[in-house]
């Protein structure tokens, strides 16, 4: 196998794996599962799955390199690490929003952040948002996050007028 990249996120399932690579390749058109790994009857006394199940897919969504891993019930995910979807119109911003939250937390929605069925954070961020938050004019920047922080989803719309004043 050839490696793409040089990092590459490494996703910790309990046994979703599939289903979750499955999920995520539905959502982003560019998606491509590249290989797949099973476990053997070797260390089933340490890592306790069974033989022929799921170990590791590594798979890519719009040409970035994951892998998806079935390590147990060990570790779950957390808002330290979210992934980040970058969007140049507000249909894009909305139907990965619609997605992405499918069946997930909707408690954990704020600011354009959100949690998936799997409990992976995700950010669906318009391209323009960093752009705004950087400008050297405070007021500005200042306006765009008051704006910001009352969204769940990000409205491009209601950023450009806060920002313009």
């Amino acid at each position: 196998m050839q490696i793409a990249q040089r990092i590459a996120p490494c996703l910790w399932f309990d046994t979703q794996a599939e289903e979750a690579v499955n999920f995520y390749m539905g959502i982003f058109k560019d998606s491509k599962i590249l290989n797949m790994s099973r476990y053997g009857d070797v260390g089933h006394d340490i890592h306790g799955m069974p033989a022929g199940s799921v170990l590791a897919i590594a798979f890519e969504l719009n040409g970035q390199a994951f892998t998806a891993l079935n390590g147990g019930p060990v570790f779950k995910f957390n808002e330290a690490v979210s992934l980040q979807v970058y969007c140049e119109t507000q249909d894009e911003v909305d139907d990965y929003w619609r997605r992405l939250s499918d069946g997930g937390d909707e408690a954990a929605q704020q600011c354009g952040w959100l949690k998936d069925k799997y409990g992976l954070s995700w950010q669906v961020v318009p391209t323009i948002l960093p752009e705004m938050l950087a400008d050297a004019d405070n007021e500005k920047s200042e306006r765009v996050m008051s704006a910001m922080l009352q969204m769940k989803k990000l409205d491009i719309a209601a950023l450009v007028r806060a920002y313009a004043g």
